[in-house]
């Protein structure tokens, strides 16, 4: 029992300090407020995550076509970002690893 209490708490601790232990890309994503269109793994406004992950599983260009439509709207006409390559790519590797 004192371990499931102490797990417990731990993972509540994990949890409310998780933008501490965030990596860039999640940063990225929570400064640039991506979250009022999509969300890890339900559709709102626009494509879950994991769905955006699904979709360019396995392609080669996955990473290049994502920035480009971070970068220019693209087809889609996605609010553009505006940061370095750098940034952008670590945006993307976050939502493509999503699942």
């Amino acid at each position: 029992m004192k371990h499931a209490l102490v797990l417990t708490a731990s993972f509540g601790l994990l949890v409310s300090t998780g933008s501490a232990l965030a990596g860039a890309g999640e940063d990225l994503i929570a400064s640039n407020k991506c979250s009022k269109c999509h969300t890890a793994t339900t559709t709102k406004k626009g494509p879950s995550f994991a769905s955006i992950a699904e979709k360019f599983k396995g392609k080669p260009d996955a990473v290049a076509t994502l920035v480009d439509v971070l970068k220019t709207g693209g087809k889609v006409d996605h609010d553009t970002i505006k940061g370095s390559d750098a940034d952008l790519k670590a945006m993307v590797e976050v939502v493509l690893s999503s699942k």
